[in-house]
Formats: C-alpha cells, sequence, structure tokens
C-alpha cells in the first residue's frame, strides 16, 4: 500500500474537508493510502497572481517535509508545478493538468467554470504552456471568492454558468476550475447531460495509477 498526499494549498480545512467528501469514490476503489492537508500559512483561498506566488515557497516546503509515494497539488492554477517537481523525490500531480487529460479523452471541447476573471487569465496562459488551448471552448466566471464559495449553495449559479459553456460556447465536456467545487458535479452532470470532470477526483486519480504502474519520478 502506497501512500498519497494531496495538499490543499490554500489554509482553508472547509476546501479540505469537501474534498476529501468528493474523493470518496477513489478512496473506495484503491487499496492506497491517500490523505489531505492545507497549508496553514497560506491565505484562504489563491485567487490571485500574488496568491498563486505566495504559496509556491510553503508547497516546496511542505513537500521536502513529507514523507509519500506520490503528491498532489490541490488547486486548480497548479501553482509552482515545475519548481515543485523539481524539490519532490516522487512524482508530483496538478490538478489542473489532470482535468485536462481527463477532459481530452472524453471529448472535443472542454468549458471551465471559473471563480473570477484572474483564474480565466492564468488557465489561458497555463493551456498555452500545455499546448492545449485549441481544445477550450470558453473559460466563466462565476464572481467568488473561495470563502463566498464555501460559504453556501451555489448549484443554480453554477449550472447556470455550465449551460452558457454547452449552448452557447460548445463545450461537450465541463471542468470544475476549483478545487472547492467538487459537490457540485453530481448535480451539473444531471443537469446538463455531459461529462463533468472534479479535478481533485482526476488528480487523485491519477497519482494512484502512477503508483500502481510504479511509474518513478525522472532522475535528476
Amino acid at each position: 500500500m502506497a501512500r498519497i498526499l494531496i495538499i490543499n494549498p490554500n489554509s482553508s480545512a472547509s476546501v479540505t474537508r469537501s474534498m476529501e467528501a468528493c474523493l470518496e469514490p477513489v478512496f473506495e476503489a484503491t487499496r492506497h493510502d491517500i490523505a489531505c492537508t492545507e497549508l496553514a500559512k497560506s491565505p484562504p483561498g489563491i485567487e490571485t497572481d500574488a496568491h498563486v506566488a505566495e504559496v509556491i515557497p510553503h508547497l516546496i516546503e511542505r513537500v521536502g517535509e513529507v514523507d509519500a509515494d506520490a503528491i498532489v497539488v490541490a488547486c486548480f492554477s497548479d501553482p509552482g508545478i515545475r519548481q515543485v517537481r523539481e524539490a519532490a523525490k516522487v512524482p508530483v500531480v496538478g490538478i489542473a493538468e489532470a482535468a485536462y487529460l481527463a477532459a481530452l479523452g472524453l471529448g472535443e471541447k472542454f468549458g471551465i467554470v471559473s471563480l473570477g476573471q484572474s483564474s480565466i487569465d492564468r488557465h489561458l496562459r497555463y493551456l498555452k504552456s500545455l499546448r492545449i488551448e485549441e481544445r477550450l471552448a470558453g473559460d466563466r466566471s462565476i464572481d467568488m471568492t473561495v470563502v463566498e464559495l464555501m460559504a453556501g449553495n451555489v448549484v443554480d449559479t453554477i449550472v447556470k454558468t455550465g449551460r452558457l459553456l454547452r449552448d452557447e460556447d460548445g463545450a461537450d465536456v465541463i471542468i470544475l476550475g476549483c478545487a472547492g467545487l467538487g459537490g457540485y458535479r453530481e448535480a451539473l452532470e444531471a443537469e446538463l447531460g455531459v461529462p463533468v470532470v472534479d479535478p481533485v477526483q482526476a488528480g487523485a486519480a491519477l497519482a494512484c495509477t502512477n503508483v500502481d504502474l510504479k511509474y518513478r519520478k525522472k532522475a535528476s
């Protein structure tokens, strides 16, 4: 049995608990020990480029402290993913990259439900760096902070946003563009009739595959 650590790079324990609830299908399907944690030094949400820059050293510090066979960075900005991979001794999965890989196998064009414009801008830069921006149908904001998202039920807003991505932008797969959005996957799939990807689930599943198949980090 391997140990997989899922790191929520913000300090919100409510986001971590939400992630754990959404990971129940992964827990049930794997024999591995999966643990989730947040970073107390970080802001309660990662919503700006400044937040992304702030959490990278915290992530690198935590990665250097842990004993795990695989690590998942559970923020849809994949903050500092290259630096974190360089610092880690084991494979590191970013949930955004994992979600994109999952979506590419489920449809022709994916849409992203995002929290705000800053997130949308970051996603596009990252998609261009991954060279898959042509598969993006659209990226739409629900105009919320992480704190606001975790404070209430916003299913109607998310369904409305998903419907616009499907009907106006042409998305045949929807990605929930925040680690705290996974709880809305089931409702969104039921309303839209298209696959919906929870990035935390996608990241954890990819990490499980890495350890099951004994994929190792490239030697430095």
